[in-house]
C-alpha cells in the first residue's frame, strides 16, 4: 500500500511543485522541500522526487530515511552511483554534487534535525539500517563547488 501511495503522491507533488514554484508541495511539516533529480543507477533516466531538507551554509542537507523502511530510498542509491544531480528549490534550479556525511558531520546534522523535526528519530527506531545524511554541494558548469 505504501508503494502505491508513493506512485501517486510523488508525481503529483513534483507536478504541483514545478507548477507553483514550491508554493504547493514546498513544505512537509516543519521542513522545506526541494525537488531532487538523480540519474537512475540502472536505467540512466532522470528520476525526480520531493525531499525535505535543511540548509547548512551553502549546502542542502537531505535525509535518506525512507520513513524507517529497511532499505535505502532509490534516490540515495542513485546518488551513490551518480553523485551529480539537479535540485529545484522553489523556482531556482541548480546542479549539485552529493556527499554522504561522515560520522562526525552526521552527528552534528542529526542534532540540528532533531531540533526542527524530531519525528525522524522514530524512523531510526523503526529500522536496523543506519539512516544516511546526504550533503548536496552546489557546483558550477565545470563541476566545481560554489556558493549557493
Amino acid at each position: 500500500m505504501f508503494k502505491l501511495i508513493l506512485k501517486v503522491m510523488i508525481p503529483t507533488t513534483v507536478f504541483l511543485y514545478r507548477l507553483t514554484g514550491g508554493v504547493i508541495g514546498g513544505r512537509v511539516q516543519t521542513l522545506p522541500v526541494l525537488l531532487l533529480t538523480t540519474t537512475g543507477r540502472t536505467s540512466g533516466k532522470p528520476r525526480t522526487v520531493p525531499v525535505a531538507y535543511l540548509r547548512d551554509g551553502s549546502t542542502y542537507v537531505i535525509i535518506a530515511s525512507y520513513a524507517g523502511l529497511p532499505r535505502h530510498p532509490a534516490w540515495f542509491l542513485n546518488l551513490e552511483s551518480h553523485p551529480e544531480a539537479t535540485i529545484q528549490v522553489k523556482k531556482r534550479q541548480m546542479q549539485v554534487k552529493a556527499e554522504t556525511a561522515n560520522p562526525e558531520k552526521k552527528r552534528e546534522l542529526w542534532a540540528r534535525l532533531m531540533e526542527v523535526a524530531p519525528g525522524y528519530a522514530d524512523y531510526q527506531k523503526r529500522t536496523s539500517r543506519d539512516i544516511p545524511i546526504v550533503i548536496l554541494h552546489p557546483i558550477d558548469e565545470r563541476g566545481e563547488k560554489r556558493s549557493a
